[in-house]
């Protein structure tokens, strides 16, 4: 499923017009988004979680040529199934 047929299975679930739920869908995903980025945990309980995680600087290998080299610190993204979206794909 992707996010057009996403908003019209809501809007279809809902009664609400599909540029209602889009504008919706693009509040919660700006929100998610700034909240992480800030470094806080966003969760809602039961289905899913997002946290912003730290990878510290390594080495690494460059696999054509076999040279080390330095991979920069970096953050990315968590997501964790809560206990009521693990069920619901049991």
């Amino acid at each position: 499923m992707n996010r057009s047929e996403l908003v019209a299975a809501v809007a279809e679930h809902t009664g609400h017009p599909q540029t209602a739920v889009n504008g919706v869908v693009d509040a919660i995903f700006t929100v998610v988004s700034k909240e992480i980025a800030g470094g806080n945990k966003v969760t809602i309980p039961g289905w899913v979680s997002f946290e912003r995680t730290n990878r510290a600087a390594r080495q690494g290998r460059n696999p054509q040529t076999g040279a080390t080299i330095q991979i920069a610190a970096s953050k990315g993204v968590k997501v964790s199934a809560g206990s009521k979206l693990k069920a619901a794909v049991k």
